[in-house]
């Protein structure tokens, strides 16, 4: 008998609770079938998959910090690509030579070197190529040119030193080229891994109901069309403002390269990797938060105008890219 009343008022207690709360749903999940276009990040971006030197990533990271690179000793790729917090730096236009701002917004360097190509409109096929780039730049670093580069760093025993043993066998190592290769190396071991990548890799967990929430929209609203991959995106270029135009038609993208009306507003895809912690968007740095940003693109290229549950929800998945979060 006291084994019944017992069970009895245990019943009872579940219903109360039951009454108490009646908010019980059930967790987002997300379709496998929509992860097909999604893979983890690579442990590196190393070309084919030989590791360079151990004292060719050294000094190309010390070159990356290097502000004897520019022509007023003040300016580092890591000025305007800072490590210590997302890649890049949080203006829309980065203050180049004498202050003044560059053309474009500086993207993040984690993760560039697997990009399809390099700078806004592509000019540049490797993180080698491109490290060059700015270093020779008038309106960023602005060395005069390469043979003062080399002369200013050979004027530092140290780096004789380092491009010794960083080029081992070459007669004469310290060279223009080889400071982009030495700085291409370094890039290619900034890789982020996230809780995003955990969750590809099988952590179910990984992910907030808010989170999985924001990638089914994501995908449905048609963004993965461009944005996908291991990089979510950084793998093609495409014009900006397909259904509706652009509001800022100042910057021609490629167009500025090769004068074709084809490529008239024909810019990278970014990688959304770390993109919340990106601020400003854009190469004009024209939003200046991560669902101001998306509602942009949705206008823009998919011409869908997203609701603001929507991009925030579509924002707190892309959280889920950053850096060691």
């Amino acid at each position: 008998m006291l084994v019944i009343l017992s069970m009895m008022i245990g019943c009872a207690q579940e219903k109360v609770g039951e009454v108490v709360n009646p908010q019980i749903t059930d967790a987002v999940t997300i379709d496998q079938a929509k992860l097909g276009g999604f893979s983890p990040l690579p442990d590196n971006y190393f070309r084919d998959g030989q590791a360079p030197s151990p004292e060719l990533i050294a000094l190309g990271k010390r070159l990356f910090n290097e502000t004897q690179l520019s022509s007023d000793a003040d300016m580092s790729c890591n000025t305007c690509h800072d490590l210590a917090s997302n890649g890049a730096d949080d203006v829309a236009f980065s203050p180049g030579h004498k202050g003044q701002p560059v053309g474009r917004n500086s993207p993040t360097v984690f993760n560039s070197a697997g990009h399809v190509a390099q700078f806004w409109d592509g000019r540049s096929a490797t993180v080698e190529e491109q490290a060059l780039g700015p270093i020779l730049a008038a309106g960023e670093m602005a060395m005069p040119d390469a043979d003062t580069v080399v002369r200013v760093l050979k004027e530092d025993a140290t780096y004789v030193a380092d491009f010794a043993k960083a080029f081992p066998g070459q007669e004469d190592p310290l060279i223009f080229q080889n400071v982009g290769a030495a700085i291409g190396a370094f890039e290619r071991t900034l890789v982020t891994p996230s809780r995003w990548d955990a969750y590809l890799k099988g952590d179910k967990a990984a992910l907030t109901d808010a989170e999985s929430r924001g990638f089914n929209t994501f995908v449905d609203s048609g963004c993965s069309g461009c944005h996908s991959g291991a990089l979510i995106g950084g793998s093609t270029l495409m014009k900006l403002g397909v259904v509706q135009p652009w509001p800022n038609q100042a910057d021609q993208g490629k167009f500025s390269l090769t004068k074709s009306d084809a490529d008239k507003m024909v810019f990278k895809v970014p990688s959304l990797r770390n993109a919340s912690l990106t601020s400003p968007y854009f190469h004009d740095g024209s939003a200046q938060d991560l669902p101001s940003a998306i509602k942009m693109m949705g206008r823009h290229q998919l011409g869908k105008e997203l609701t603001d549950e929507q991009a925030n929800d579509i924002a707190a998945w892309l959280g889920t890219t950053n850096v060691n979060k």
